[in-house]
């Protein structure tokens, strides 16, 4: 038996208990009204499946009802029931969102066809949106799931990467750890610069990654302890290129691959391997120039000592709107020499590409 309950409304109290007897001998709850005002108070302090209304009525017409119950309850079917020459109105109530409307006088197997098909027009509506919601919910999950196999095969990715850095770090010993710092150079002016967390992540591994090129740069070149020679140099310089055909193939470091081969391009376009000039390099590149000069003048090489920060800036100055972007160069000599220190003797927290998801 049916238990669905139905809002019966009719100004004639004979129909009301006509229909409301027949629904009740299928099983179905009814609640007779008589009129638009009274069944809009019954549907305002109950739950209602299907509301069946006579169109003319005193106080509220079932037209007027039709307009506050979809305002109410957008779902529930309303089938109007209506004398013959109402039937104009009847197809007016259709077009403002009612189900169905049913002819006085009606037979009994015409109001039960009426009101089961409209009864289930309104579960398959709830069932549809349970599904929607369902799916919406799933898809939500599974995307969830998604985004952290992503993030874990990033981190897997960065592992990986660091890696390369130590094994470049090994077939270059005169720059050891000089790609975790660099990095924590670069992410500290990018961050100083309010550069967003997502391209910061890009920038991050760009730095990180710069001369990873020089994988395929011969030892003979790379560890070359006198000054190289024109062919020699031309072959150091493709090292941009060999690492932007590394990483250019890996979808999330496109925007890293950018980087690294545009970390040796000038402001003023006198660098390679494009010539860039300006805003055509892009802000990773650009920030990694000050970052790169500065890793190189503080630490120690073979052939001198590690010079001063204030040697540093004055470098940084001289060569600004040349080699290094105005704008860059702002944030660096506003940025205490304690922090460049710290961050180079790893007396603070040291960069790690594996630590990107704190960045």
């Amino acid at each position: 038996m049916s238990h669905e309950r139905v809002l019966v409304v009719d100004d004639e109290e004979a129909i009301r208990e006509v229909v409301a007897t027949l629904l009740e001998a299928q099983g179905y709850r009814c609640t007779p009204c008589p009129n638009g005002r009274v069944a809009l108070d019954a549907f305002g302090k109950d739950a209602f499946d299907l509301v069946l209304s006579d169109i003319v009525m005193p106080e509220m017409d079932g037209l007027k009802l039709l307009a506050s119950l979809r305002s109410l309850d957008p779902d529930v079917p309303i089938i109007m029931v209506t004398a013959m020459h109402d039937i104009s109105i009847a197809l007016e109530a259709i077009r403002a969102g009612a189900y169905d409307y049913i002819l006085k006088p009606f037979e009994k197997d015409q109001l039960h066809l009426s009101v089961r098909r409209a009864l289930e027009h309104r579960r398959l509506v709830l069932e549809n949106r349970t599904y929607q919601t369902e799916l919406e919910n799933l898809v939500g999950e599974r995307t969830q799931q998604l985004s952290v196999a992503l993030a874990d095969l990033e981190q897997s990715y960065d592992y990986t990467l660091e890696a390369l850095g130590s094994a470049l770090d090994a077939k270059d010993a005169e720059t050891e750890g000089h790609c975790q710092r660099v990095t924590a150079f670069t992410i500290t002016m990018a961050k100083a610069m309010g550069v967003d967390r997502g391209l910061l992540r890009q920038i991050a591994r760009g730095a990180f990654l710069h001369d990873i090129g020089k994988m395929g740069i011969p030892d003979y070149i790379l560890r070359k302890p006198g000054p190289l020679t024109a062919d020699e140099r031309e072959i150091m310089r493709r090292h941009c290129e060999i690492g932007y055909a590394v990483l250019e193939r890996i979808p999330f470091l496109k925007e890293a691959a950018e980087i690294v081969l545009s970390h040796q391009e000038c402001y003023d376009g006198s660098g390679y391997p494009r010539g860039l000039k300006g805003e055509q390099i892009p802000i990773g590149a650009r920030i990694f120039a000050v970052a790169d000069t500065l890793d190189a003048m503080i630490s120690d090489r073979p052939y001198r000592k590690a010079l001063p920060i204030s040697a540093v800036r004055d470098e940084v100055r001289k060569y600004c709107g040349k080699q290094f972007d105005p704008r860059v160069v702002d944030v660096f000599l506003a940025i205490p020499d304690r922090v460049w220190l710290d961050l180079h003797d790893k007396i603070g927290d040291p960069f790690r590409l594996a630590q990107l998801e704190h960045v």
